[in-house]
This record gives C-alpha cells, structure tokens and sequence, in this order.
C-alpha cells in the first residue's frame, strides 16, 4: 500500500476537476517516512516546466541534487527525499520550455523564511491539541445573522510595539494572544478580523500581497503559535476573521507570477490577468487548478487553524472585468458585458463549499459597488452567497457627513437616512476599516470638525449613530481611543494619549456602546428584517437631531436612540413614540454621570393628534452633541394606533 500522502492518480484527477477540496494535504512539503527512512514529500504543480529541482539548505543549494518527477499530464511533479527535517529551507528550481531558472517559493509551504529571506520552510503542523471543541460546537449551530457582531480590526504587528531595541518591536502570536484578547474582550468586542497573515514580502503592503497563501507569516512566529492564538481567542469567546486575497497577487520574482515562465496561475492576456493601477497579476479563475489552489486555500484555514471567517478583499477588481481599466485595456465576456463570469462562478463555488464544510464560518465580502445579491444564498436570486458585505456606501456617506461643519449638516441630512433605504439589500456590516485611516484621509478625530474637544464629542456621537443602525459592525484598531494620528504599519499605536482625559473618555464610551449592544438583543437580532428598525423623526434637518428604535423580536428591552450632531442644547425636545410605556435611559454621553434607574425616566404623554405618526410623545432635554439611549418595551398598553399590534409591535391585518 502506497504512502498515504504521495499523490495519486486520482488526487490528479480531482486536482484537475478543480474539486480536491484537501489538496493542501498532499501539495507542499509533508514530513513523512519512506522505505523506513524519515524525510519530506515534495509536489509541485508547474504544467508547462520541462523540469523541477527542489534545492535547500540540506542539500546545500545544489541545483541538480534532487530532481523531481513528473506524475501526472496535468503538471504535477513530486518526490521523496530522505533526511529532510522540519525546519530546513527551500525553494523549486524550476526549469522553464525554454531553459530559464526560475528559483521559486513553494506555493503550498506551511511555512516560510523571515523576510528578506524569501525561501519556504519545512513545517509540520499536526500535533496541535486544540481545546476549542465547545466553541466548534456552538458555533456551528448558531444563526449568524442574529447574532452579536462587532469586528476589531487589527495589525498585528503594529497594534503594540515592544521596546525593547529590535528593529520590528513584534510581538509573538504567543505574547499577543492573553494582551489582546484580555483588551478586546473587556472592550465588548466580539471578533477579531486579522490583517496580513498569509506570508508577504513587503511590510508596507499590510499583508495584501500575498506569496504564501498557505503559511502564516513568520514575523510573529510558527503555525503552532498562531494555533495556539487562534485557540486562545476562541477559549475567551473571541472569534477571529482573516483578511483573504483571492483578487490578486504580486510579481515577486519568488512568487506564483509566470511560476513555470508561463502564466500558470494568472490569465495569459494582461487585460485581463494584470491590474493596471497595482501592478499585480490577476488569478486565472477559469483554471480549474486555480480555483482548487484557492478554494483549498480557504478550506485550509478553516480546517487547520480553526478560523471562525475570511473577509474576502478587493471584491469588485474581481467581478469587473473593466475594473481600473481604460477602454482598450479589458475584454468583454461572451455576451458583451463587463462582468467576469468564471470569478462569480469561483466565487459562488467557494461560498457553497465554505458553507457545506464549515457550518461555523461566516465569508464577507469587501465590495463597493451596488453589485447585486452579493450576500445570500447560493442557487437564491444569482446570489454570490456571501454571508455579509461591507457597507461601503454607508461608510462613505457617514464620512461625508461627520466632516461637516455642525452649521452645514442640516444640508446634508439625507447623507445620514440614505442608508436605510437599501439597508436590507443586502447583509451589512458597517464598517471604518483601516482604509479610512491611511494616506493622508487623516485619523478619525482628525476627520472630525470645531476645536478640540468638539472633536472628540462629535466622534462619540458618530459611534453610537453606528452602533444603532442596522448591521454588523467594525472599527479600527485605534479609533476606540479616538487615535490621533494616521495608521502606520511602522509604528504601534498612540496608547500614550489615553493619559489624556477626552481619548480616556472616547474609548470608554465605546467600550458602554458595544457593552449595550451585546446586552440588547434588539440591536443584532432583528439586522436584517425591517420590522427592527424604525424612524421616530428622520427628516429633522434644522435641530441636526436623528431619533430611531431598535425592535427586539419579542418588544422587550426595545431601544430608543435620540443623537444631537450639534453643540447646541435642546431643551423640551419632543419625540414621537409608539408605546404607554416607560422610557428608560440607559446610555449618554457623559461617561461619568451615573444614570438612576428610578429616575432616569421619561413617562409619554399622549397627543390628540398623531405626533410624527406616533400616538404618543416624550420630552427630553438633549446636550451639545448629546445622546440618549432609552430601554422600553413596545406593543404594551392601547393599540398604537400607528397601523402596528400593541401585542406584537407587527402591523395589523387589514
């Protein structure tokens, strides 16, 4: 009986089919025993090389050492080579149709050198014992759509620095887990989302030009620690998201571009296989061995280090055949349109595998166009069957809107309510990733209008309009402590600032918004059905004051949010609501004034005539930049006369 990790005739074949869902098993290096001796089995995927060395540190680098064999008429190469341990180095030597030496890295290494250094590594990643069964479980059987969500995205490598004179400051995956979960944890976040963690060459491209799709970087240490950190999250109810590219890849000579001096893993045609604008190469979805690279890819993460979810990136460059391109510079499909039909195939395919496979694991989308059914159900309405999207047109608006000057705002009131009008489209999750806080788009204090501390009050107010419209949602390593300065993967954050009384404040307010919004089912419930949301006033352009409630699927412990985005006070401010309730506050913005639960109280009083629509109304004093979050339980008392069931809060058969 064969080896069980040599690839056979029918690993080609699925291989081929573009369905070997475990191909990361047998591609690579896989430590393993032979004829009774121990070494390493290498296989490589290089269809159009006339032939393969592979060349290391155990055989000193020499070219001719190790020759590789030819397998399959598909292109894959293999051998066994005795001695070989975990840990040594090496690369193919690959020779090209036309006797070019291509010195490549392993595209399927589990592990790869320390940067410069572009050598693969030898790695064995079995042994790990997980203790993260429960959280398997639970996960597993959970509806992600009702559940709480809020994403903390996160640079490892500059989230904190280490003073200790190194030259990168790193902290190992090891060291990082305990401090970080311990902060994201007491932050009330619920997830981690990680950039750059598959291998890349360059610091400055944050991990998004990948050339080890298949090994975590080494900047931090080895796989097992980065399982051990995985493990630890999950230990501390902390789910953790990896930044995924399947979009594109780089041009490094080490790298997958023209791997075997022909374009292997990219389109032949630069228009469509190179971005213009990045100068990277587009993957060749039509290739069934692509797409298994890739899928596989995806797989692997989930399956091997317990990953919860992958934020695909770059989206859009993928459906857009014209994406960054002039006229000239793309090809239309077979029917003459702009879209790239075998990467919506590739990417539905990946989806219903993800789902299929791993019931636990949420895929999100970072698209910004108004691509239709993006999230969904593949085989449902043309979905792509992403379980989420980022909201890139509420991030935008949002924006817009927050840099304006308060005397302004009431002409852009609408940039505000837009977003409910599409809000249930599509599955959202909103989102101030990094994007926004890079290449001279300032901070997001430095975005924000008026002198200091009106900075720091109209960023709080910002965030707590976020947490309560509908979606997911993410912020920034940083902004919770209202970060002055703009990212940069050089250097660890501004923790210094929070010596400083207003970013003190800024991030304990958010740390009371994401603490309310685990606590209240109303807000991450009911996201995605419209019966969870409605306007107590929209249209209050002159005050610059928005009122909204959040419905909970049974009523109780609704919310009631009123946001002044304004320094001016208003006093005896009426709003519209739906129920003889009491109205409860439970959040404002001074985070130092502790709220009586017996006082703190606002009784409505009923109007003879509808008021905004509502039957009832309440009176509030609101702050500069104030907010205001009240509990309530809606559908008690008389019916609510506003067309809706005072049992249910659902409208009423007519």
């Amino acid at each position: 009986m064969g080896n069980k990790l040599f690839i056979t005739e029918g690993d080609s074949y699925l291989f081929g089919q573009g369905t070997h869902y475990e191909i990361y098993n047998k591609m690579g290096a896989h430590c393993t025993t032979e004829g009774g001796k121990d070494g390493v089995y290498f296989a490589v995927w290089a269809p159009k090389a006339s032939n393969v060395y592979v060349i290391g540190d155990f055989n000193g680098w020499d070219e001719t050492a190790n020759p590789m064999m030819k397998i399959s008429k598909g292109g894959i190469w293999d051998t066994f080579i005795p001695g070989v341990k975990e840990g040594n180095l090496y690369k193919y030597l690959i020779i090209s149709e036309r006797g070019e030496k291509l010195y490549k890295a392993d595209p399927y290494a589990n592990a790869s050198e320390l940067r410069p250094g572009t050598a693969s590594k030898v790695a064995n990643l079995e042994g790990y014992e997980w203790k993260d069964e429960k959280w398997i479980e639970e996960k597993s059987k959970a509806d992600h759509l009702k559940e709480p969500m809020c994403i903390y995205e996160c640079h490892l490598g500059s989230w904190k620095k280490k003073d200790d004179g190194t030259e990168d400051g790193f902290y190992t995956y090891r060291e990082l887990a305990p401090i970080l979960c311990k902060y994201v944890k007491s932050m009330g976040y619920t997830h981690l989302e990680l950039m750059g963690i598959a291998e890349y060459p360059f610091d400055a491209s944050w991990g998004y030009q990948v050339t080890g799709y298949y090994a975590p970087t080494s900047r931090y240490g080895s796989g097992k620690d980065f399982m051990y950190f995985v493990d630890y999250m999950h230990k501390h109810g902390i789910g953790v998201i990896l930044d995924w590219v399947p979009a594109h890849f780089p041009r490094d000579a080490h790298g997958l571009a023209m791997f075997d001096g022909s374009p292997v893993y990219e389109y032949a045609d630069p228009r469509k296989g190179e971005h213009p604008d990045w100068g990277t190469k587009v993957f060749d979805y039509e290739k069934n061995e692509v797409s298994n690279f890739l899928i596989a890819n995806a797989l692997f993460w989930l399956d091997k280090y317990h990953i919860d979810g992958l934020r695909v990136d770059a989206v859009a460059s993928m459906l857009y055949l014209d994406y960054g391109r002039q006229n000239g510079q793309w090809i239309p499909n077979k029917y003459g349109g702009n879209g790239n039909l075998e990467a919506m195939q590739f990417l539905r395919h990946f989806n219903s595998i993800v789902n299929k496979r791993f019931p636990r694991a949420i895929t999100i989308a970072e698209e910004s166009t108004a691509w239709p059914a993006v999230s969904g159900v593949v085989g449902e309405n043309d979905s792509l069957g992403f379980t989420f999207k980022w909201n890139m047109g509420w991030m935008h608006d949002f924006l817009e809107y927050m840099k304006c000057d308060p005397l302004f705002r009431k002409g852009n009131h609408n940039k505000m309510t837009f977003s409910l009008m599409y809000a249930y489209s599509e599955r959202f999750i909103l989102v101030l990733s990094h994007d926004e806080v890079v290449h001279l788009k300032c901070s997001m204090l430095g975005k924000m209008p008026g002198l200091y501390d009106d900075k720091f009050k109209n960023l709080m107010v910002g965030y707590a309009y976020m947490i309560g419209h509908p979606g997911k949602k993410l912020l920034f390593m940083g902004q919770e402590f209202a970060q002055p300065t703009e990212w940069s993967e050089e250097r660890g954050l501004d923790w210094h600032v929070l010596e400083e009384t207003p970013h003190a404040h800024v991030q304990e307010f958010v740390k009371r918004l994401l603490h309310l919004y685990q606590k209240h089912p109303a807000l991450y419930t009911t996201d995605y059905s419209a019966d969870g949301f409605r306007w107590n006033c929209a249209d209050d352009n002159t005050n610059s004051i928005f009122s909204f409630m959040r419905f909970s699927e049974d009523g109780k412990k609704s919310l009631l949010f009123v946001l002044n985005f304004t320094p001016m006070q208003r006093d005896g401010y009426l709003i519209g609501v739906p129920d003889q309730t009491k109205y409860r506050l439970i959040l404002t913005e001074d985070v130092e004034r502790e709220l009586d639960s017996k006082k703190d109280v606002v009784n409505p009083v009923e109007k003879p005539q509808l008021f905004n629509g509502f039957p009832y109304a309440i009176e509030v004093n609101i702050p500069a930049y104030g907010v205001q979050v009240y509990e309530f339980t809606h559908g008690v008392g008389k019916n609510t006369k506003d067309g809706k069931s005072a049992k249910t809060g659902k409208p009423r058969k007519m």
